[in-house]
């Protein structure tokens, strides 16, 4: 693998016009359920090289199966849930997803707290009252309506900060504050790829990647909490490309204005949902090209 990393062997991997896209699904637990994080990450190697990180909105309704496509990965199963989740992803960004990647919550802590923690700017204090407990999903809370005892209250102050892996995932996965700017899914999306790029300096880090027994850990914990259709040496290959990027990745989402978020209603299960705004994702596709 580590030729893979050094050399970078032509034909290692599939490509689409010079572009690697792989997406990356994030879920609560090891079983297949919903994928509370989608993001495609496109890179391109050699001249003019780069990544672009772009989320796509959780809620996007798939009329296929009338739900929305953080559902896709648990209703392919254990062996077709990453091939369904890249076929109904491709349909919203036009490109082929060559590979797919997901990686369980209690992973993500792992790999935060072996990496000593990471440092993140918060750009707006926030507090969500409605964080959800795990385990408490199903939880009756002694009939209440609201079912309050599923919920504890988080809150992040403005500045730059040190998190362990609990509270950088709890960053990640707030999505209810009512304070301005910070309760949705765009901002979300927005403090995922701030995690995600603090995660790659500091991994990126003499101290780090020079550390035999860290990277070790680092593996080890990859493998244990990683479902993906990427090979070893493939990984090799594409941590190579991620190295030679670092400082070029850039970061999307898919812009409100050209999504629809229709009434709730029985055609859409009485869920929030988004649909393309013109009735099919012709104006989101010219989008994507025009950002890769």
């Amino acid at each position: 693998m580590a030729g893979n990393f050094l050399f970078m062997p032509e034909g290692l991997v599939e490509e689409h016009e010079g572009r690697i896209n792989i997406l990356l699904l994030g879920k609560a637990g090891k079983d297949p359920v919903l994928t509370d994080t989608m993001i495609m990450v496109s890179m391109r190697r050699g001249q003019g090289s780069n990544a672009v990180m772009l989320s796509i909105p959780r809620d996007i309704w798939v009329p296929e199966f009338s739900d929305k496509i953080n559902s896709a990965y648990s209703r392919g199963g254990d062996k077709g849930g990453l091939i369904l989740a890249k076929s109904v992803v491709e349909e919203v960004v036009g490109v082929p997803i060559n590979y797919a990647l997901t990686f369980n919550f209690e992973g993500f802590v792992e790999i935060v707290n072996i990496l000593g923690g990471v440092e993140v700017e918060v750009e707006r204090s926030f507090t969500d009252n409605r964080f959800p407990i795990p385990g408490r999903e199903d939880d009756d809370c002694g009939g209440d309506p609201e079912f309050l005892c599923r919920y504890e209250s988080v809150s992040f102050e403005k500045g730059r900060q040190l998190m362990d892996g609990a509270t950088a995932l709890k960053l990640t996965r707030s999505r209810h504050s009512e304070d301005p700017g910070e309760g949705t899914d765009l901002a979300r999306a927005a403090r995922q790829h701030k995690v995600i790029l603090a995660i790659k300096e500091k991994a990126l880090k003499p101290e780090t990647f020079l550390s035999p027994e860290k990277v070790s850990r680092l593996w080890s914990a990859f493998w244990v909490n990683v479902e993906t259709d990427l090979s070893g040496n493939q990984l090799a290959y594409i941590a190579r490309i991620v190295f030679d990027v670092r400082d070029s990745i850039l970061s999307y989402a898919i812009p409100e204005e050209l999504l629809f978020n229709p009434p709730y209603s029985p055609d859409y299960n009485n869920l929030y949902v988004f649909i393309p705004k013109d009735g099919d994702w012709g104006r989101i596709h010219e989008w994507v090209l025009g950002i890769l």
